[in-house]
């Protein structure tokens, strides 16, 4: 299993990319899971429905079947959150970790980073940029350049780069 990092401040288009580059990189016939780190408190159920009921009466864990799908939610009932280790472990059976977030882990990163947000690049601040893919050139940056739209040489840099995790 491989590990690539996607970076970028908010509004950037992170998860557009992602979009984007996930179907390239399963038509080449990997297998791609994605961590996504929010600063928001998520909620992948709905009041009211089942598993939400049973999860807020206080069970830890509530793994979620479906015909298309199923979900493990983990309450952390006021616990820390876990490091990317531990969610890197969670992972099965794919060729690629895509990481979103996660600003200080220790792996190679690609900063999406457009001149029309007038932002800076998080790169040299942020640790594990090795890249930036952006709308248009960046003159202070001495990191590979790649453009935005070309998304087959986005594919090849994070498989070029992406560091293979101890097993």
């Amino acid at each position: 299993m491989k590990l690539f990092g996607i970076a970028g401040y908010s509004g950037m288009g992170k998860t557009t990319l992602l979009e984007r580059l996930i179907p390239v990189l399963t038509a080449r016939g990997l297998v791609v899971s994605l961590i996504k780190h929010s600063h928001k408190n998520v909620d992948i159920d709905r009041p009211g429905k089942d598993s939400w009921r049973l999860r807020e009466s206080g069970c830890k864990e509530v793994l979620l079947l479906g015909n298309e799908r199923w979900a493990l939610m983990h309450e952390l009932r006021g616990a820390p959150e876990p490091d990317l280790d531990y969610l890197i472990s969670r992972m099965k059976h794919c060729d690629l970790v895509l990481i979103e977030g996660f600003k200080h882990g220790d792996f190679p990163k690609l900063e999406v980073w457009r001149a029309s947000q007038k932002q800076p690049t998080l790169h040299p601040t942020w640790g594990g940029i090795i890249g930036i893919a952006c709308d248009t050139p960046h003159a202070d940056s001495d990191l590979p350049q790649l453009p935005l739209a070309d998304i087959e040489a986005i594919a090849d840099f994070v498989l070029k780069n992406a560091v293979t995790l101890p097993e």
